[in-house]
Order: structure tokens, then C-alpha cells, then sequence
């Protein structure tokens, strides 16, 4: 993680977009703390708002467009061809599709607060062939309110900044998962549900 900020310190708005960018790709770069930090670099003036927010932004946006973009070039072929040793039928991948229709959209915008999701909502969204305005309007958007809340916090947070910061990437590690494990447990209650209907 020091190396993040050693990046940040000595390439400025270039590393701030870079990072940004790879880690909503999903390389293991601590977005939010990174976020945090640069928040505190404007408030010792070290770095100036417009300038982190929009590298931020770039960095951002890019990453979960390049996302989309593997979704919809390559991910649909990927599991059409390898789906079958995951056990991926056709019909579960129209499931999927039929979901995003529903309530995919805003799982864009709040994605980017769940860890590991950020970037596979906006792959599936590509596999989903969701149109590039509507992909932009919830995922950048969303996008935006990330980007801002974690640079507004590292800006009021001052010497404590990365103490809190650590706290706050723990506690959202901790919530994904419990996310997760929810939507898990009510896809499992729906099927079991179907099944139980179909018997009867």
C-alpha cells in the first residue's frame, strides 16, 4: 500500500488516474484508501480539487468502460465457449440477463462501493448488451458520488486520514461479503421455491 502513495506523491494526477483506472479493472489496488489519501493531499494543499477530481473521474470511468467493453466484446463468446465446464447453460446466462434488465442498472451505480463487484456488474452489463448511454448514465454517475465521497472524507478526516480510511476499507470488505452471502441465500430461496412449485 506505502508504494500507492509513494506513486501518488511523486507522479501526482497521472498516478491518481493510472491506479484508478487498474483497480476498477480489478487489479488489487486499495481504491478507496487511495481515494482518502488524496483527499488529505488537498487539504494540505499539495494537490489541487479540480485536478484530483477529475484524474479521479478519468481514472474511474475508463476502468469500468474498459470493463463493459471485455463484457461486450469478449465476455458473451468466453462463456458460450467455456460455460459448459462451469456449468453455465444458456439458460441461467438468460437468467442473468433477465435480472440486469430489472435491477442491474442501479447495481451499477452502487457497485462501486461493494468490493469485487465494481467491475464484474459492468462486464455482465456488457454480456447483457445494456447500450453505452445507459451504461454511462448509472455507471458514471455512480462513479461520480464514489469518487467525491471518498475524496470529501479524506479532505475533513486530516492527520487521521489513514487510520479511518483502513477502518472504512475493512468495514466494506465485511458488508460485500455479507451482500453477497444475502443475495446468495435469496437466490437459493427462490429456486428451492420454483422446484417446490413445479412438484406439486
Amino acid at each position: 500500500m506505502e508504494s500507492v502513495f509513494q506513486w501518488v506523491s511523486t507522479y501526482g494526477y497521472g498516478a491518481i488516474f493510472l491506479l484508478l483506472m487498474l483497480g476498477i479493472v480489478g487489479l488489487p489496488v486499495p481504491d478507496e484508501t487511495l481515494l482518502v489519501f488524496c483527499g488529505y493531499l488537498i487539504s494540505k494543499g499539495k494537490m489541487h480539487p479540480l485536478g484530483a477530481l477529475l484524474s479521479a473521474l478519468a481514472g474511474s470511468w475508463c476502468g469500468i468502460s474498459l470493463s463493459y467493453t471485455i463484457g461486450r466484446t469478449l465476455g458473451l463468446g468466453a462463456v458460450h465457449r467455456f460455460g459448459k465446464y462451469l456449468h453455465i447453460t444458456e439458460e441461467r446466462l438468460q437468467r442473468v440477463h433477465q435480472w440486469f434488465d430489472r435491477i442491474g442498472h442501479w447495481a451499477l451505480f452502487v457497485g462501486y462501493y461493494i468490493a469485487g463487484v465494481r467491475h464484474f456488474t459492468a462486464i455482465v452489463a456488457g454480456t447483457s448488451k445494456l447500450s453505452f448511454p445507459s451504461f454511462i448514465a448509472f455507471a458514471w454517475s455512480g462513479g461520480l458520488l464514489w469518487v467525491s465521497t471518498f475524496l470529501t472524507l479524506g479532505y475533513f478526516l486530516g492527520e487521521n486520514w489513514k487510520r479511518i480510511a483502513d477502518s472504512i476499507h475493512e468495514y466494506l470488505l465485511y458488508a460485500s461479503i455479507a451482500l453477497i452471502v444475502v443475495a446468495l441465500c435469496y437466490y437459493l430461496f427462490l429456486r428451492r421455491r420454483k422446484i417446490a412449485n413445479k412438484s406439486r
